[in-house]
């Protein structure tokens, strides 16, 4: 009987799961949108028990779309928002409160508060990471100290924290094992990226009990199986977050390698090889993956509104009906005709970290039309994603020759093409743009035996389209002119807020 693996793709607005065979390619996909829950202006949080249940249902659908039975999986590999915290009580096995986003602000006072008593330097030499309400440890604190009774149950050892992988793989084996692996432990500000093991200091300024984190494993081993959900037990063998998930799937294993996922936010990584490089630029730092016990570093450019802006425009404007509606009016226009939009409806990400940045329109005119609009948020993602570039290639010293693209925007041409002029060089496309999920099964793959090694992958990577740049440098100079006085402007408002509050 032929053998798949099943790789869990968790995301920030969905659930997804989806059965790859021997050559890579996805014979069965589910997915399943889950609730977005915003408390208060700049609240994210997410049901954590919604989270499981509905990536177990769609585990399911996707084996049974597939025509196979649960023992023909070799492998489940995970790959998850990264830095989304939940704590729970290991007893009952319930979350003490909502998961808490990656996306969510509440603690930007506390950050500023450590950024002033002159922490930033310290926390980056140790994690890579620079102090922003982004990562987990600040919404464990806000857990522990706002959740009647947490501190006590954590002292009490009753308490676990997991970023999503590792919540997902509690419930997968009803609470045997508490586990992560390196690449979500890297983004939790709690952990030393050198010594691979969880910062003693650390843990003593954020005020976060050792016995609440989970054990630190590599990227790619049998960690253990599933216990329940189906009717035969699978061994879990990948985990990564879905950033470095997505830098695997896209082969990018050689010192040096770029790409950028298009989602709900958007991350370009590039692969640094065995030494961390630490950014000048407010690049992060981050471990990219443990294989085969070899560590392989990456640098991180992170930004927060890239689809999400098409969401917003979708649900909240409804200019559109369908998020794919986008490319269609936005190529009613030859270009923006001047309206730059900055979607910082999250701070600012890479290379600004600017927290206090909120969404700004510029440019408007009585000729503007909801198609500049949508032209001018599609332009956002490629203007955000060329800053991210800039720091990437003046931190590593490398020029980037060529952009390996994926996750869902990656469909819409038009954006596409205007990206690749915008940072003048080759932009990849691939077949399978699942590469996020993809990463997590090659990883399970490897672990048990499935794919012998990394050359074995290597020849199914393959091209769907590659993009060449068109325009001059006259337009590109005068666009980028644009988009830097639109950002000037989205930060001196935002400036004059805080001054005047």
């Amino acid at each position: 009987m032929e053998e798949y693996i099943l790789a869990l793709d968790q995301g920030t607005t969905s659930s997804r799961a989806i059965v790859f065979n021997h050559q890579g390619i996805p014979v069965a996909t589910a997915q399943k949108e889950f609730t977005q829950i915003y408390p208060q202006p700049g609240w994210v949080e997410h049901d954590a028990g919604e989270i499981w249940s509905t990536q177990a249902g769609v585990a399911q659908e996707a084996i049974t779309r597939a025509g196979i039975d649960s023992s023909q999986i070799a492998a489940i590999g995970i790959t998850n928002q990264r830095e989304t915290t939940v704590v729970w009580n290991k007893l009952t096995g319930k979350p003490v409160y909502n998961a808490i986003v990656w996306q969510d602000r509440r603690t930007s006072a506390y950050c500023d508060h450590m950024k002033q008593a002159g922490r930033g330097t310290r926390i980056q030499q140790k994690t890579g990471l620079i102090i922003d309400a982004y990562f987990s440890a600040t919404k464990i604190n806000w857990i522990l100290d706002h959740v009647e009774g947490a501190r006590q149950l954590a002292k009490e050892g009753h308490l676990a924290f997991g970023t999503i992988d590792t919540w997902l793989i509690w419930n997968l084996s009803q609470g045997k094992l508490h586990i992560t692996d390196v690449s979500n432990a890297s983004r939790t500000m709690l952990f030393n990226i050198h010594t691979l093991e969880w910062d003693k200091e650390l843990l003593e300024l954020f005020d976060i009990p050792h016995s609440i984190l989970p054990e630190v494993r590599s990227s790619s081993e049998v960690f253990g199986k599933t216990s329940g959900l189906f009717s035969s037990p699978i061994p879990i063998a990948g985990i990564a977050g879905d950033q470095q998930a997505a830098l695997f799937g896209q082969l990018c294993i050689n010192p040096g390698m770029v790409k950028n996922t298009y989602g709900t936010g958007c991350f370009m990584v590039m692969n640094t090889g065995d030494k961390p490089i630490v950014s000048g630029n407010n690049l992060l730092t981050t471990i990219a993956w443990k294989v085969n016990n070899q560590v392989s570093y990456a640098l991180e450019g992170s930004i927060f509104i890239a689809g999400a802006v098409v969401q917003w425009l979708r649900d909240s404007l409804g200019i559109i009906r369908k998020s794919s509606d986008i490319e269609k009016l936005a190529a009613k226009v030859k270009d923006s005709e001047g309206v730059y939009f900055i979607p910082a409806f999250a701070g600012l990400g890479a290379p600004h970290w600017n927290q206090h940045a909120r969404g700004t329109l510029v440019g408007l005119t009585r000729g503007s039309t909801a198609a500049h609009i949508a032209r001018a948020a599609l332009d956002s993602i490629a203007f955000q994603t060329l800053e991210v570039l800039q720091a990437m290639e003046a931190d590593s010293g490398i020029k980037i020759k060529e952009l390996r693209v994926d996750g869902g925007a990656t469909v819409n041409n038009l954006l596409m093409q205007f990206q690749c002029d915008l940072i003048g060089t080759r932009l990849v496309r691939p077949k399978i743009t699942e590469t996020t999920a993809l990463g997590a099964a090659y990883l399970a793959g490897l672990a048990v035996g499935y794919w012998q090694n990394i050359a074995d992958m290597e020849h199914q990577w393959q091209l769907d389209r590659d993009f060449k740049p068109q325009m001059t440098q006259e337009q590109i100079h005068s666009l980028v002119h644009g988009w830097n006085r639109a950002v000037k402007a989205a930060i001196a408002w935002a400036s004059d807020d805080i001054h005047n509050s």
